[in-house]
């Protein structure tokens, strides 16, 4: 099914270029339904009738547009003070005016209406749920940007010593099996090296911590997270027991509590510098911190990192051939970000991974002021308070954007053309090209994570020849 064929988009020049006032203005299409009915009925179709995408995609043929009006989960019955009311938007230039702060703001609607439990946080609204306007985002987002740019000496280097161990372990099971499954070890191996890139806290002083830290953080993520997203359970028991309700935060409150000391204990120096530099109480910067250690960092490289994976290890023999020749040919004898800055093929692979599949796959922003949002064909009109709502993975293949948007293409961000696109390249709730600041929403480590993912794909091209697998497991590997 593809999207609408609507007029072509001006030039790739900027993603916030102005909206022609030739436009014709258009009533947003779609409907909510009867109260309680058309949520329940959306609900149903997003998890379990037709599934996040195929739901987004025949409402968008449906009305005709790309720029619509649905419910999206939570809902009825328990879910009382969740408003699932949307207007959704599924093509780049709709869908930029989420990165507006003057159009839009960002207080509490990281997963839309639904807001977790503040004792998953400490009991306190951590930066990530806060709007530009509150003077405490500011604080915390310089705090978490200065703890990236001091760490990024040692990352490059937490990053390799890591891997190679995940490796070595794959390799001793590949030995004994003709298939090694990495999702847990690969878990142990972003845990280790992010606790000690941004907390400069080493899991090997707490051996409980050491063993079980990343199962932890999954289960503090997965219930702050069940009743939006779908495992592919035997429904509908998904529905009745994970979709229905919130999960209280006493059944993880003692893995939170071991993570909140490791920190407070190993990650002193990077707590005082939240506490000295930034004005936040050690509360503050101990809670902020494990938010982005957790969500931000382990939680969105762990859905990321086995797509990248499987788009290389499934990749053609031609396509590891020209990885490999990059990532030894480039970069000098040491990988760091510098180096992999070098690596426009190996970059490149990484953004059409992100494109294809961002792991965060909606984004949402609440109307600050009444405003006429616009697509290709038309303006619409939008009421302050309104929730918009982009589901990414969609806008990520708007054919007005991207040529062939269903195919992967591994080179798509390659050449002068590739760094235009880069303009609509959005997964960090941002363009590619823009810069996180204190200002604005977009991800803090957005160029870190682009790096960090091409220095895994370079680390695995000059240690392998070869590599066979897919999203779970790894079956084969060839060495240099």
């Amino acid at each position: 099914m593809s999207m609408p064929q609507v007029p072509p988009p001006p030039p790739l020049v900027t993603p916030l270029a102005a909206a022609p006032t030739e436009l014709p203005i258009r009533q947003i299409p779609g409907s909510y339904g009867w109260p309680l009915v058309g949520p329940m009925s959306d609900r149903l179709d997003y998890f379990w009738f037709q599934k996040p995408e195929s739901f987004f995609r025949k409402r968008m043929e449906k009305y005709k547009s790309t720029v619509f009006r649905t419910n999206v989960p939570p809902s009825f019955p328990f879910f009382v003070n969740v408003n699932p009311n949307v207007i959704t938007l599924l093509d780049c230039k709709s869908f930029s005016h989420l990165f507006d702060m003057d159009l839009v703001e960002k207080k509490d609607v990281l997963v839309g209406d639904f807001v977790p439990s503040v004792a998953f946080t400490g009991n306190m609204r951590v930066s990530v749920y806060q709007d530009t306007s509150e003077p405490q985002h500011s604080k915390v987002k310089s705090y978490i940007m200065d703890i990236l740019k001091r760490g990024s000496g040692k990352w490059a280097l937490e990053v390799v010593s890591n891997l190679d161990i995940m490796l070595d372990s794959i390799e001793a099971t590949l030995s004994k099996s003709s298939s090694a499954s990495y999702l847990f070890l690969l878990q142990q191996f972003l845990f280790t090296f992010l606790c000690k890139a941004l907390a400069g806290a080493d899991p090997s002083r707490d051996p409980k911590i050491a063993e079980s830290g990343y199962a932890m953080l999954n289960r503090w993520l997965a219930l702050q997270l069940l009743p939006t997203v779908s495992i592919g359970f035997l429904q509908p028991l998904e529905e009745i027991f994970l979709h229905s309700f919130a999960y209280p935060f006493f059944l993880v409150s003692g893995d939170y509590n071991n993570l909140y000391n490791f920190i407070k204990q190993q990650g002193k120096e990077t707590i005082n510098r939240g506490e000295t530099g930034f004005g936040l109480s050690e509360e503050e910067a101990i809670h902020n911190l494990l938010f982005v250690l957790g969500f931000n960092s382990f939680g969105g490289f762990t859905i990321f990192l086995p797509s990248l994976i499987e788009a290389i290890a499934n990749g053609s023999i031609s396509l590891q051939e020209k990885l490999r020749k990059e990532a030894r040919e480039k970069g000098g004898s040491t990988l760091t970000f510098d180096s992999v800055k070098e690596m426009e093929l190996i970059q490149s692979i990484v953004y059409e991974t992100l494109r294809m599949n961002p792991p965060v796959p909606l984004q949402y922003g609440r109307a600050r002021k009444d405003f006429q949002l616009t697509s290709y064909d038309a303006r619409f009109d939008v009421k302050k308070g309104e929730l918009l709502c982009g589901f990414q993975k969609l806008v990520m293949r708007d054919p007005q954007v991207f040529e062939e948007p269903e195919t992967f293409k591994p080179d798509r961000f390659t050449g002068e053309k590739g760094a235009q696109l880069l303009n609509y390249l959005y997964w960090s709730n941002g363009p590619q090209t823009g810069s996180p600041s204190v200002s604005n929403k977009q991800c803090a480590g957005k160029d870190v994570v682009t790096l960090t993912a091409a220095l895994i794909v370079a680390h695995l091209f000059r240690r392998y020849d070869v590599i066979k697998g897919d999203a779970t497991s790894i079956t084969a590997l060839k060495k240099a």
